[in-house]
């Protein structure tokens, strides 16, 4: 039964990697393909690591699988964030549909405005 629960939380994990994966290539701007890593690999390398402690339930391993997990949990959307906010700095185009832009007021430069059309 073991082996089951094991290779079940395997296989999703690495079924979210995938789509995560998938996402950076497929998705069309900056944002959206931070968006997909941040969830869907997050997600992924969690069930994975649940999966080597529920193969191997001895307590150093669940402390290092857990503090991995909340190493991911806290890092990712710090960094996600980080990256997004200096991409808006760079201007990094977005892609289509695009409406509303929060951080303009923010931004000293050129555009100034909150709401601008989407660069074609």
């Amino acid at each position: 039964m073991l082996e089951w629960i094991t290779a079940i939380f395997l296989i999703l994990g690495s079924l979210f990697m995938l789509v995560a994966a998938i996402g950076v290539v497929k998705l069309p701007d900056v944002y959206m393909r931070m968006h997909a890593i941040t969830k869907a690999a997050s997600l992924g390398a969690i069930l994975m690591l649940a999966a080597v402690f529920i193969w191997h339930p001895q307590w150093i391993v669940g402390i290092e699988a857990l503090m991995v997990v909340l190493f991911v949990i806290f890092t990712a959307p710090i960094g996600t964030h980080m990256l997004a906010r200096v991409s808006h700095h760079m201007k990094v185009p977005t892609g289509e549909g695009y409406v509303l832009d929060e951080m303009a007021e923010e931004d000293n430069d050129s555009r100034g405005e909150k709401y601008f059309a989407p660069d074609a």
